[in-house]
């Protein structure tokens, strides 16, 4: 219960923050708007290949977006630890009697408060460019769900980042190496029965496609909901082992001041 509380109001903290700017949720959608309405008319053709499946490209690609940003983003979060430990904020918390749990916990609500916000909003511009999402509110809340989780993997282990390398160099070359090849070794943007064998297989491996195509199949016309069950626990058990690692990096951390 204590960790608990300490989580609640640890939140507080750093939502407040986030409130004071709320550019820093509006500014980083300009980039999957571009991708959404770029890609959206540049490829809305694809769905004419054969094996494709037909039916709109927009909708198809909506959910690849909201995953994709909701990576993109919550792999910066280590620099947010960074900035916490240079300014001296994460080594006055140290010796107070706040749950070390909680100090990290208050870092994954933040980013999952945040996502969550950027996904819905993603779903409203795609909405108002003409997508259907005949998923309804129920796909929607998949997709946003699927978002949070996948940010919550890539932030924890970007938390974990930060705590070992202790440089922001480090966190941009890990973003830069990762970002693009997990976002194509997926079915974000093409369906997986028109990659190539081997691209199929590591595709099936990757945590980013499985919440992609978790959300993808909770907006479809007739959602199977047993898939998107097995896809999004896949999503959460992998997201709570993340987390653990963030914690063992923050102990470690802590041993080291």
């Amino acid at each position: 219960m204590t960790a608990l509380t300490h989580t609640w109001y640890l939140s507080g903290r750093r939502l407040h923050a986030v409130a004071r700017q709320p550019f820093f949720i509006v500014g980083n959608i300009f980039q999957p708007a571009i991708w959404l309405f770029l890609f959206g008319e540049l490829f809305k053709r694809v769905v004419e290949i054969p094996g494709f499946g037909g039916g709109s490209y927009l909708d198809y690609l909506i959910p690849g977006v909201v995953v994709m940003n909701a990576m993109n983003a919550n792999m910066f979060a280590g620099m947010g630890t960074l900035e916490e430990i240079d300014r001296g904020t994460l080594n006055r918390f140290l010796v107070s009697p706040a749950s070390r749990v909680a100090l990290m916990n208050a870092n994954v609500v933040e980013q999952a408060v945040t996502t969550a916000l950027q996904s819905i909003i993603i779903l409203l511009l795609g909405r108002l460019a003409g997508a259907d999402l005949p998923g309804g509110l129920a796909g929607c809340a998949t997709v946003v769900a699927a978002a949070v989780v996948i940010g919550v993997v890539f932030g924890s282990l970007s938390n974990a980042a930060g705590m070992v390398l202790r440089q922001r160099e480090a966190i941009i070359g890990i973003y830069i190496v990762f970002m693009l090849p997990l976002t194509f070794l997926s079915s974000a943007f093409m369906p997986a029965r028109l990659m190539p064998g081997w691209l199929r297989h590591v595709a099936a491996w990757n945590p980013l496609d499985w919440a992609v195509r978790a959300g993808r199949a909770a907006l479809s016309t007739d959602p199977d909901w047993g898939e998107v069950a097995v896809r999004l626990g896949s999503l959460v058990a992998l997201a709570v082992f993340c987390v653990a690692v963030s914690v063992v990096t923050f102990r470690s951390y802590q041993k080291s001041v």
